[in-house]
């Protein structure tokens, strides 16, 4: 028996027990059909933030991310988000490319939607059975990274970041 979480569903203490951190809440009710996502920036200045998506074990499903500004709902609450997307795997690893980002700090949540159902799917123990990760690949704990565990600087005209994929099971 699975249990599961609702994509944009806020769980309070989602991350505890067996020593391994338990994700809720990551996964957002989004879906897209390209790599590229536009965000409308109000500066001149605009950055393009290329993310490349490791680890993942299979090529199937779809990957789902959240961009965050600022700490506030970081990672679990997607209506907080600054951005949120589903995107199909088609490759491995994946990349993403997020156009006409304002430079800044950002964090960012992704989760690998392995039957593409749009829920975080666990096991009855409440763990996590699909990846999961985070920007500057925080060691995974008890507890949800913050966001200034995960938070990457945004600058110039391209800035690059990898995330390694965690499964836990």
């Amino acid at each position: 028996m699975r249990k599961k979480t609702a994509w944009n569903h806020t769980c309070k203490g989602a991350w505890m027990g067996f020593g391994a951190a338990i994700v809720s809440g990551l996964l957002f009710p989004f879906s897209a059909r390209t790599n590229e996502v536009q965000i409308p920036a109000h500066s001149s200045n605009r950055s393009q933030l290329t993310i490349t998506i490791d680890g993942l074990k299979q090529q199937k499903g779809q990957t789902c991310f959240s961009l965050f500004k600022r700490d506030s709902g970081f990672p679990t609450r997607s209506d907080a988000a600054l951005r949120t997307e589903c995107i199909a795997v088609r490759q491995v690893p994946q990349t993403i490319q997020l156009k006409d980002l304002q430079p800044g700090s950002y964090a960012i949540a992704v989760l690998h939607d392995l039957n593409g159902d749009r829920e975080a799917n666990r096991n009855v123990l409440g763990m996590p059975t699909e990846g999961f990760g985070f920007s500057r690949n925080p060691k995974i704990g008890l507890k949800a990274p913050r966001f200034e565990e995960a938070a990457i600087a945004v600058k110039g005209k391209q800035t690059q970041i990898q995330i390694r994929l965690n499964y836990l099971l």
